[in-house]
């Protein structure tokens, strides 16, 4: 289990810290037996049948039949079952809002995409389609299961009650999102939290995308601002005021276009999704939604049109120098690319990996991929984090 930094067990707790140790032990190796948990957790066998009669009766493991494959009697096995509860996570995005509901074991239980314009709708209305999109939600999936929290993503700087100070792609400052949420839901039953879509992104992949095993990760997201979820040794990086991983002012070419902050080539004006269909689609006038853009992008680029494949090979090489500079800050395993990144990524990745490869002194150096979850990475990253308090090995109320 990845830690997010945000307590939610008491370790005194020796109980609820067994408990978690079971939960991640079964998340892990599943289909695995009592005799197993115990060997590899180094809980005694009573305590073990105890916490998973516990977790059993409370919908959190269930058992699965018996295998053979062993020395002596047949084992009863285990496997995560949660199919009580579900962790609800919003994506707001300038263009979209994006719902995604998950249980325990990461199954997707819905996962909704609604045009919006938060960029020009301002924090009012955003939090008015927030709430509306939460009530179609639980009422959906309340008849089987218990939503047990909400996080909200949000593609700008989150500090540690949830409140916005900046996210420029969204033209906000200074909002009080989590608490203006719970207002809206009128007290709902369960937690609201607000985090940054890059955090909440790079937990969606070290969950449930290929890089499990993957213990130093960065995953850089693709919008209008470019952010970088950081994990590190397995934990997520916040920095001192939560703003780690705010890469999108870095700056890359002193000549380059002009950014929003004033100065010059900063990595969002580089390589922001407004930036790129700009670049690649002079004809296209202001942009209220993006995915038809960047779908244009890609029949084009198909259709080997030269213009539009020489600029992505330019902007690949963009992404491979940005890189290598996060390559040198933090020594990442993988980079992963999301957004407008990952769905132009086969024009893309080319040229930014020779440009790393180019740039990187010591052999082999990071990899860089792209994302496979799509524009609900950051949604399904809140969902994971809504269940936090049960994965730490709180028992869910009722």
């Amino acid at each position: 289990m990845i830690s997010i930094d945000r307590p939610t067990a008491d370790l005194g707790d020796v109980r609820v810290t067994n408990r978690a140790a079971v939960l991640r032990h079964v998340r892990r190796h599943a289909p695995c037996s009592r005799a197993d948990v115990a060997a590899h957790t180094g809980l005694n066998k009573a305590t073990v049948s105890s916490l998973v009669a516990e977790l059993i009766e409370h919908g959190l493991l269930r058992e699965t039949g018996l295998t053979e494959n062993r020395v002596g009697r047949p084992a009863t096995m285990l496997v995560l079952d949660g199919s009580r509860y579900a962790g609800l996570g919003l994506r707001v995005g300038a263009d979209e809002l994006v719902a995604v509901a998950a249980g325990l074991g990461g199954d997707p239980v819905l996962t909704w995409r609604r045009a919006f314009p938060a960029a020009t709708a301002g924090p009012e209305e955003t939090v008015k389609a927030l709430a509306a999109l939460t009530r179609r939600a639980v009422t959906r999936i309340g008849a089987d299961r218990t939503v047990l929290g909400l996080t909200v993503a949000v593609p700008g700087m989150v500090d540690p009650d949830g409140d916005v100070p900046a996210a420029p792609a969204l033209g906000w400052r200074g909002v009080p999102l989590a608490a203006s949420v719970r207002r809206a839901l009128r007290d709902p039953g369960f937690p609201v939290a607000v985090d940054t879509e890059a955090n909440l992104a790079v937990l969606a992949e070290r969950r449930h995308g290929p890089y499990a095993a993957t213990t130093d990760l960065v995953h850089l997201t693709g919008g209008p601002a470019i952010g970088a979820g950081l994990i590190s040794g397995g934990r997520l990086l916040r920095g001192g005021r939560g703003f780690a991983g705010d890469v999108g002012h870095l700056p890359l070419a002193a000549d380059g276009p002009a950014c929003d902050c004033g100065r010059r080539g900063c990595l969002t004006a580089l390589l922001g999704v407004d930036a790129v269909i700009c670049r690649l689609l002079p004809d296209a006038g202001p942009v209220t939604d993006h995915l038809p853009e960047i779908e244009r992008i890609q029949a084009l680029a198909r259709a080997g049109n030269e213009p539009v494949r020489t600029g992505l090979t330019e902007i690949g090489r963009l992404l491979g120098q940005a890189v290598s500079v996060l390559s040198g800050l933090l020594d990442p395993e993988v980079v992963v690319v999301g957004g407008h990144l990952a769905a132009l990524a086969p024009w893309l990745l080319p040229a930014a990996h020779a440009e790393l490869a180019a740039r990187t002194p010591v052999p082999p150096g990071v990899r860089l991929e792209a994302s496979t979850l799509g524009s609900a990475a950051g949604a399904l990253g809140g969902a994971t984090a809504a269940l936090a308090t049960v994965e730490a090995g709180r028992l869910p109320a009722g």
